[in-house]
């Protein structure tokens, strides 16, 4: 989806990955576009200098730079935390060097600030297989309603908020209405984490009572007022690297990844094989995909290391579209039906079918179906993958969800404990270990719901896994 898609003005909205409920009324425009936005506003277009080139992204992101970072208090202190803790944005380059030249492109062909590129930092520390107890998922936290608003699909087989290049796309849509509804990015910002409702509702009670409107004087939710602090501070961090002794890896300032529309269902073992790369390579390459195999009624577009993009279209072009499922032989149990059959072989009943070129849902014990053989290695790794759910907090302790799933690969080996003491949080334990609390709640297979109790060992390794490009 490439449109702007306007909100229908009826009823109730849902926005952003910490949804609420946005009321709209008469005034509701006007309450936003007329406020107080002192010291708060920028050019939604901005002055692109000449840029030159030296092949890294961070260095272009810096250049291109030009949002005013407040002197604000809980500014300071997450730039403080960030400056502190080097290792967790070091974590988090890691994981957004496949996809964060792709990102910048597209802020910057929609000449949007490209601070707002840094939002997956503060929303999901990068990591598109990241959920919330919200049901927000994705590298933008897109809950389910606002997904299938902005156009994501979402089915059994393929969910859009983790697809990053479509979602990147929906993420945007979503920036451009809400800043073309406030003027205002730090109350575009505020709306996309609580709501334009929630948002509407704190300016009309400061101006009800003759108080200032900027972002900063506003009643917001306490994760709202912790969120826009967090991502100006991140932008700051990065912006001044040098300054703060932050070193963070350069990331090439050209395509790792391409995105191959290969015309038809294939299963993702399959695609591996042809591309001449590891099975769970791939699959973090193309988070979006649920199960096995792509959708058989698409998208059928592949995220595949531009290393490999010649191998895997020659090695493509050359394999039958009939080769491209892993297929096996069942034999008909009595009982069986073809919906249970097709439960259990994780595929519909329209495929298996087609597969067998047969027009009812009538089977008979005894006789063969092809199926798709699951027990591949892929389905294995795709699994280890996708069913590791972990959540993770954020640096302060914020009231925010930004959860994250560290990617397939061996745990490294411990290295200490820590036994939970009286007044400990996760945040006060990371810095004394000098460590992330991402780090600590995957290594400890923990939530962000889970309390830590007096007594619990905490344990602690000698790495962070790493999605390596």
């Amino acid at each position: 989806m490439r449109t702007l898609i306007v909100f229908i003005t009826t009823g109730f909205i849902l926005l952003s990955g910490c949804q609420t409920v946005a009321i709209k009324d008469a005034d509701a425009d006007r309450n936003i576009s007329t406020a107080n936005k002192t010291s708060s506003t920028i050019p939604k277009s901005l002055a692109r200098r000449n840029y030159q080139d030296n092949g890294d992204v961070w260095e272009r992101i810096r250049y291109s730079m030009d949002m005013p970072i407040p002197d604000e208090q809980l500014v300071n202190q997450y730039r403080q935390w960030y400056i502190d803790n080097p290792q967790h944005l070091e974590s988090i380059s890691q994981r957004a060097k496949p996809f964060l030249y792709l990102i910048v492109q597209e802020f910057e062909h929609r000449d949007l600030p490209i601070e707002l590129a840094l939002l997956p930092m503060v929303e999901s520390s990068f990591n598109p297989f990241a959920y919330s107890s919200a049901d927000a998922s994705g590298l933008w936290q897109f809950t389910s309603p606002m997904a299938s608003h902005f156009g994501l699909q979402m089915n059994w087989w393929y969910d859009g908020r983790r697809d990053v290049p479509a979602a990147t796309s929906a993420a945007l849509d979503m920036l451009e209405y809400l800043y073309k509804k406030t003027d205002n990015w730090l109350y575009a910002l505020a709306a996309y984490n609580a709501g334009e409702g929630r948002l509407r509702e704190a300016i009309r009670y400061n101006e009800a009572r003759g108080l200032s409107t900027d972002f900063w004087s506003l009643p917001l939710p306490k994760e709202t007022r912790q969120y826009v602090p967090q991502l100006l501070a991140i932008a700051d961090v990065i912006k001044n690297a040098q300054r703060y002794g932050i070193a963070l890896k350069t990331i090439p300032n050209k395509p790792l990844v391409e995105v191959i529309d290969v015309g038809s269902q294939i299963d993702i073992s399959v695609a591996a094989e042809l591309a001449n790369m590891p099975i769970a390579r791939l699959q973090n390459l193309n988070p979006g995909f649920n199960r096995w195999a792509t959708s058989p009624d698409g998208p059928h577009q592949l995220i595949v290391p531009v290393s490999k993009v010649n191998v895997f279209k020659k090695a493509l072009a050359d394999t039958d579209i009939s080769a491209r499922m892993k297929w096996s032989k069942y034999k008909i149990k009595p009982g069986d039906s073809m919906s249970a059959i097709a439960k259990r072989y994780q595929t519909t009943v329209s495929k298996i079918q087609q597969m067998n070129d047969i027009n009812s849902d009538k089977i008979v014990a005894g006789k063969f179906l092809f199926m798709p053989h699951i027990r591949t290695a892929a389905i294995d790794e795709v699994a280890l993958v996708s069913a590791q759910p972990t959540h993770i907090l954020s640096p302060i302790q914020t009231a925010s969800h930004k959860p994250s799933v560290m990617l397939n690969a061996s745990k490294p080996q411990a290295k200490d404990h820590h036994t939970v003491k009286v007044g400990d949080t996760l945040w006060s334990i990371a810095k004394v270990y000098k460590v992330s609390v991402d780090q600590i709640t995957s290594w400890n297979n923990m939530t962000d719901k889970d309390r830590l109790s007096v007594g619990k060992t905490l344990m602690f390794y000698h790495q962070a896994v790493k999605n390596n490009i």
